[in-house]
């Protein structure tokens, strides 16, 4: 049977922006995935960003998030943007500020829509976009003891 957008399922939801937050303490794969159930998604992609041991060629200690006070308004935007191209039925996005170890989880976004490639596709939007666009910083600590900060926008 052909996919038919005449059925409400296909479409937007009426307020598929579920959690938008930024915490200064751990994130949580499971609240994320919750935050985006749907009965009318067929497909759900979840990215989680952790913090890695090395950039650039460089090993990485430890890094420090910190964020502009409208970053939590700026998630909202980029997750409004996503909704208004794609048939999203529910959305998430959690970053982390504060100081993080490596193997922490720095990011989690998830989106959920009526089918699997709608989701990739505005997941990877979601958060290409947050990263490019989202007053957020990363300074990074490299084990030689230089220092390294990095604008997300």
């Amino acid at each position: 049977m052909a996919p038919s957008n005449d059925h409400p399922g296909e479409q937007a939801a009426q307020d598929p922006v579920k959690l938008i937050a930024i915490r200064d303490s751990a994130l949580s794969l499971d609240e994320v995935f919750r935050a985006v159930g749907d009965d009318a998604a067929g497909g759900t992609a979840l990215f989680v960003g952790t913090v890695r041991n090395h950039d650039g060629g460089a090993d990485v200690d430890n890094l420090g998030y910190s964020s502009h006070p409208s970053a939590e308004a700026e998630m909202r935007r980029v997750a409004e943007k996503v909704v208004a191209e794609y048939p999203v039925r529910a959305l998430a996005a959690v970053h982390r500020v504060g100081d993080l170890r490596v193997g922490d989880l720095a990011v989690v976004v998830a989106v959920s829509c009526p089918h699997r490639g709608e989701a990739f596709e505005a997941c990877r939007k979601l958060i290409d976009d947050l990263k490019h666009e989202v007053p957020i910083w990363k300074h990074q600590k490299f084990s030689d003891g230089t220092e390294e900060w990095v604008g997300a926008c």
